[in-house]
């Protein structure tokens, strides 16, 4: 049990950082930075996957070892972790992810030292994931994966859906069901002109949904000349150009492919646009949703990810998964007027700034730690199995 005053010394793991585009990404570093703002005893080990501009100080990068680059095999971390634990010299591990050799090492380190570990998926255990990508998934869950977080003390959730996941998959020790942060920015004007903007921006990859987007568009473009469609993101395995062929077959107006955005010039684009969407199969929590509301535009976004609460807040759509839902979502979204959207931008900002600030995730995360550790009274966002 820890004594009163008693600094958390935590080690984060993530396969990488260096996606700076990626909501997992952003996630995982605010968190640790919320954490060590406490006064926390905070370290990320991630695999030396690409340089970083401007690395966070509790950093520590290893090198990947041989084997395919996309399990991820680094000896030199699974080493690290197993003497750090042996030496005594962590209260606890939090793993982030799943499907590579990263996000297993702290399953098979809290084994074998008894360290206490939390994991969060991120988004890895939902139904699509499970069901998608590579055929290796078959082998490496029931023999690598899923042993390695049988280890697990408590999950950590993002949303009530991510819970449901993690119950789904057979694991029944308590899941902490705590939302991502959000950074709120000064918000400028918005500029208005003669043509308003859509806005999705993410990766482009299959589970965002942006084929079901431009058949959608296909439907209403047509009704409503005054609005431009973007598209903006990195491109994941070469889809970007699939959406692009997509987009010339279905002979689309008013749609643009920018690229990547960053830092000042992604806030600008959240804030520019007239409204988001994010027509997504599978989310488990949707940082960008979140990025949009708090740059005061509001969001059109599906049931593949957990944000019911827009139309109670009065801050957008929640609706169904497909094409038809999309075009009648956006006959009515599109109709709305600059004065009414920007009302409900407000809203969603305002709900951003009262739940969703990093400061209050951070302290109910570092609660839980201490909840792991100590045991006592449970956090009311903790529930058991």
């Amino acid at each position: 049990m820890m004594t009163p005053g008693h600094k958390i010394s935590v080690i984060h793991i993530v396969p990488s950082i260096a996606e700076e585009a990626s909501g997992g990404t952003y996630a995982v570093v605010n968190l640790c930075e919320s954490l060590a703002v406490q006064g926390q005893l905070v370290t990320l080990a991630v695999l030396d996957w690409a340089p970083l501009p401007s690395p966070p100080p509790f950093l520590k990068t290893f090198p990947l070892g041989l084997g395919p680059r996309r399990l991820g095999c680094s000896p030199a971390m699974k080493g690290w972790l197993s003497k750090t634990a042996q030496a005594g010299a962590v209260d606890l591990l939090h793993n982030h992810s799943s499907w590579m050799m990263p996000n297993v090492y702290p399953g098979w380190v809290a084994k074998r030292h008894g360290v206490p570990l939390i994991v969060s998926p991120h988004g890895t255990l939902s139904e699509w994931a499970m069901q998608s990508g590579s055929t290796i998934k078959s082998v490496f869950w029931p023999w690598v994966q899923k042993p390695a977080l049988t280890a697990t003390t408590c999950f950590h959730a993002t949303a009530e859906s991510e819970y449901e996941d993690i119950r789904r998959m057979g694991f029944h020790q308590p899941v902490a069901v705590i939302p991502n942060g959000i950074d709120i920015p000064d918000l400028a004007p918005k500029t208005l002109g003669e043509s308003r903007t859509l806005l999705f921006l993410g990766r482009i990859h299959p589970i965002k949904g942006i084929d079901v987007l431009l058949h959608a568009w296909q439907a209403v473009m047509t009704r409503f000349p005054d609005w431009d469609l973007q598209i903006i993101g990195p491109d994941n395995g070469g889809y970007l150009a699939e959406m692009q062929a997509l987009t010339a077959q279905l002979r689309l107006q008013r749609v643009a492919f920018p690229g990547v955005l960053y830092g000042e010039e992604k806030q600008l684009a959240y804030r520019e646009a007239s409204l988001f969407i994010l027509p997504t199969h599978s989310e488990n929590f949707g940082m960008t949703v979140a990025e949009a509301l708090a740059a005061g535009t509001p969001a059109i976004v599906s049931k593949g990810a957990p944000w019911a609460g827009l139309e109670q807040q009065g801050a957008g759509w929640w609706i169904d998964i497909g094409v038809d839902p999309l075009v009648a979502c956006l006959e009515d979204a599109l109709s709305r007027s600059p004065e009414d959207l920007a009302e409900m931008g407000q809203n969603g900002r305002s709900w951003m700034e009262a739940e969703f600030s990093w400061a209050q995730v951070g302290q109910r995360m570092a609660e839980t730690y201490r909840w792991i550790l100590n045991g006592g009274n449970k956090p009311n966002w903790v529930v058991e199995g």
